[in-house]
């Protein structure tokens, strides 16, 4: 078995990546959808959340209302810590589920990537065997969340800086993954990562 760490800043296409390296046969952990099924109605997690920001934050169902959550963590760092307080340690316990569960399921001998948004934030590098990241220019991820996202520049900007810089990011990769080209690129490119990861998980 190889344990995969995957991240990359927003608009870097990581999400491209991983559907990729899921395509050709890892086992792919999405922390963002970990994120999302922690803060379900009726969970401990989304009672917390509203505890903690006010019924303001849920919709007329009951549900989370993320846009208006985001609103105020992503303008306020304090409240952005508190959010992660929140959730992080709820998503790192499903992650841990969903991996003994893939790992049972497999008999052992898999490549298993953990799709982590915030990985270099959280310092978490040191916990797997190989970590990838997925690489853009700043100005390249700000051109892709203005065109697939519909997202004005300065908000896209502020959602960069509330990420680790390219730098912090670059630090703790094992292996880079350069996405600034076409979609071709991208495929050659993971084709040899994944060459490299099974490798790993086989040698």
């Amino acid at each position: 078995m190889l344990r995969v760490g995957l991240t990359g800043g927003i608009g870097s296409g990581k999400s491209e990546v991983s559907r990729r390296l899921a395509a050709l046969g890892a086992v792919v952990l999405d922390a963002d959808k970990a994120a999302r099924a922690v803060v379900e109605p009726g969970t401990p997690g989304l009672a917390r959340v509203a505890e903690t920001f006010g019924p303001g934050v849920l919709r007329e169902d009951g549900s989370l209302d993320r846009a208006k959550l985001a609103e105020i963590v992503f303008a306020d760092d304090a409240a952005r810590t508190k959010l992660n307080a929140i959730v992080h340690p709820l998503v790192r316990a499903y992650m841990r589920s969903a991996e003994q569960a893939a790992i049972q399921a497999s008999g052992g001998g898999v490549v298993i990537v953990h799709d982590i948004p915030l990985l270099a934030e959280g310092g978490r590098g040191n916990e797997f065997d190989l970590v990838i990241v997925v690489d853009v220019p700043p100005e390249v991820q700000v051109e892709r969340l203005a065109v697939q996202r519909d997202m004005p520049e300065p908000q896209a900007r502020a959602r960069m800086a509330a990420q680790a810089t390219r730098d912090q990011r670059l630090a703790v990769a094992d292996i880079v993954v350069d996405n600034s080209g076409t979609l071709a690129d991208l495929d050659r490119r993971v084709s040899e990562v994944w060459t490299t990861l099974e490798s790993h998980a086989h040698p």
